[in-house]
């Protein structure tokens, strides 16, 4: 028995969660992001969880934490200088793209430069046809000949994409051996390696962006196992990962493409293990911090996947939790443009300087500014006494956006918290339309640093009447990454029709997936007898041009029920697109597996019972919904089971602090969450 920790690298905020194996508790923590030196904020943060709870490291028995280093160097576009190999003819892949534009409403809309330029991007001479067989073998010349384009271009890697590899990689192998031998020690990373995939360009991209950040994930992973070393923790360190699991970090150096979305996934898994618990069955989770908000739908008790989920301005297209970035977030900065219309974002504050109420140096407003403004913040600590809000300071940096604007200081502040409203509610109908949902039957679960402040603003907007407060929300990702599971994801592309003839190939093509499956959880855990696998298939009526996943069963797969793997195809396909054809011939185009191992789940504890309304701790004075209100302020650890009480009211906690408005009712559930209806 021991100490498990699951920690959560944001852009504003560190968040740690401790579960302790025999008690099966709780306890969290938050400190200051490092962005200037990653992985310091996590030693700083093991140092607190000493001086506050007294946990030593030697304690620690299991540790995993959620970085953004991989998506903040695309985003930022700070990766490697890489440059690309591809079959000859083939070379503007990345260029062309799909051919379509970001935007179809935008009339000036255009797709992002590629991470690879053109003059970095050399074809080389070798052909495999679609079934694998080779027309053209590798011409070593050429290879050659773009390893001194690229040693002229200064490249720092190589990536290796060539046509078919998802079917024969032996031309990706040759390619790289030769690029291998004639630049000893060059990092050169083959497509089929990353993720095989059938299309060109999605599969290229997806390999650009793992090498683009593989080196600078490699180096902050390697120096954080360091630093654990040094501060006493023998535990490995895990890492989570885009599909809402976990895994090694010396996997994660090799696969760090499986990593890219670790952050955001982990606080969707927190959010759904909180939601079954509470028996909510169909929830967003709202995931608001210091630099965006996150959204994600969450369906009987289960996060919902996809594949191509964008980093920055692009596509990745391996599995991963689907969760979509709509709006600001805390650290999210206000201003006034030429026109002089009031805009808040993107640009945001971070950690260092942060909000202007931080009083580290911020001199531009922000929306956790907003809320100082109004009377929400600053009648208690942040961040678990790492911040005492400057209530005027805040002020004083909205003044000029008020003076532009014509409007008092208090109005400008609400202001801010409106248009940011307005960025979350479009992207949540972009989500609705994607998905095919009605928000107003979904309860809210907001969470992060920001999330309960701005939590109510959104429903109301939304109309959505329930809202479920977690009873630590700000360190709702952090909960989650401790809890995930051991998970990876395996494809092969099969691209046969779904007849008699091809049943062998598909129970091999399972076999082999299954192989490979068990001995990565080996690998991982030491033992595949919890491994449960889950299996699917990409499949289309012949002659469409995009497969839909189809959940499938190994038993089906094995006793060769060929209209039970069918009718699982049109029952998809009728649920997605309301129709389908049971006379069309069918293409399985990939077998895809999942395997997961289960990690320890805590149980979290009920808390004493109380009935009535709680006593307030104190009142205050807010600003909301355009009028000045004296409002009760409660501390959440104050809060008993049964408690209720009606908006406006301010709750404060150690780690967030949540903005009950008008018309909102709340109760306390037994574990201490907190329920919002709308009356």
């Amino acid at each position: 028995m021991g100490l498990r920790i699951g920690v959560d690298i944001g852009g504003s905020f560190t968040d740690f969660a401790v579960l302790d194996e025999a008690t099966r508790t709780i306890r969290t923590l938050k400190v200051f992001s490092r962005p200037d030196s990653p992985g310091s904020e996590v030693l700083a943060g093991m140092e607190g969880l000493r001086e506050r709870y007294g946990i030593e490291p030697r304690e620690v028995v299991y540790f995993t934490h959620g970085t953004t280093v991989g998506v903040n160097a695309v985003v930022q576009r700070k990766g490697l200088k890489l440059g690309l190999v591809t079959t000859r003819n083939f070379e503007d892949v990345l260029d062309i793209a799909r051919l379509k534009i970001p935007d179809m409403y935008h009339l000036m809309s255009s797709r992002p430069a590629p991470l690879i330029p053109r003059d970095r991007v050399f074809g080389v001479v070798g052909r495999l046809t679609a079934e694998g067989d080779e027309e053209t073998p590798v011409d070593e010349t050429s290879v050659l000949d773009a390893v001194l384009g690229m040693q002229a271009a200064g490249c720092e890697g190589v990536v290796v994409s060539l046509l078919h590899s998802y079917r024969n990689p032996s031309h990706e192998l040759q390619v790289k051996a030769i690029i291998q031998r004639a630049m000893p020690g060059m990092f050169v990373s083959c497509s089929h390696e990353v993720w095989p995939i059938i299309r060109e360009y999605e599969r290229t991209v997806t390999a650009t962006i793992g090498g683009y950040v593989q080196p600078r994930v490699s180096n902050y992973l390697t120096k954080l196992q360091a630093a654990l070393g040094e501060s006493g923790i023998g535990a490995d360190l895990k890492v989570t990962k885009s599909n809402g699991g976990v895994m090694s970090a010396e996997n994660g150096k090799q696969n760090c493409v499986q990593m890219i979305l670790s952050g955001t996934a982990s606080g969707v898994i927190g959010a759904a293990y909180l939601a079954k618990l509470c028996q909510v069955k169909d929830c967003m989770s709202l995931d608001i911090g210091g630099t965006t908000a996150d959204i994600a739908l969450i369906v009987d008790g289960k996060p919902q996947y996809a594949t191509g989920e964008y980093i920055g301005e692009f596509q990745i297209h391996i599995p991963s939790v689907s969760v979509s970035s709509i709006g600001d977030g805390g650290g999210s900065i206000a201003w006034v443009d030429e026109f002089g219309v009031l805009k808040v974002g993107p640009e945001s504050a971070g950690s260092n300087p942060g909000p202007v109420c931080y009083g580290r140096g911020g001199t531009r407003p922000t929306i956790t500014d907003a809320f100082a403004a109004i009377g929400v913040l600053g009648s208690a600590a942040l961040g678990y006494n790492a911040v005492k809000v400057d209530v005027d300071a805040s002020l004083r940096a909205i003044e000029p956006l008020a003076q532009r604007l014509g409007l008092d200081v208090y109005k400008t502040a609400a202001a801010i918290i409106e248009v940011s409203i307005s960025g979350m509610y479009a992207g949540v109908s972009r989500l609705s339309s994607r998905f095919g949902i009605d928000p107003r039957t979904f309860s809210l679960m907001p969470f992060g640093g920001a999330g309960p402040m701005l939590g109510c603003f959104l429903a109301r907007a939304l109309n959505v009447r329930n809202l479920l407060v977690p009873t630590t929300p700000g360190v709702l990702s952090a909960l989650g990454g401790l809890i995930a599971d051991t998970k990876n994801d395996f494809v092969r592309t099969t691209y046969y029709p779904l007849d008699r003839a091809s049943l062998d190939r598909l129970g091999h093509d399972l076999t082999l997936l299954e192989a490979d499956a068990r001995a990565w959880v080996i690998r991982e855990t030491g033992t595949d007898a919890t491994a449960e696998l889950v299996v699917s298939a990409d499949m289309r009526y012949r002659g469409q041009s995009f497969e839909i996943d189809t959940p499938l069963t190994a038993a089906a797969i094995a006793n060769g029920d060929i209209e039970g793997i069918a009718q699982a195809f049109h029952r998809e396909h009728e649920r997605l697109f309301g129709h389908s054809d049971e006379t069309s011939a069918i293409q399985v185009v990939a077998l895809r597996l999942v395997i997961t191992a289960p990690t320890p789940k805590p149980e979290l504890p009920k808390i004493a019972a109380g009935e009535g309304t709680p006593k307030a701790e104190s009142e205050i004075d807010a600003y909301l919904d355009g009028a000045w209100r004296r409002v009760p302020l409660y501390r959440r650890t104050a809060l008993l089971a049964g408690h209720r009480f009606t908006g406006p009211a301010i709750v404060a906690q150690d780690d967030t602090t949540t903005c009950v408005l008008p018309g909102f009712n709340a109760r306390v559930d037994d574990y201490g969450n907190l329920f919002l209806e709308a009356v």
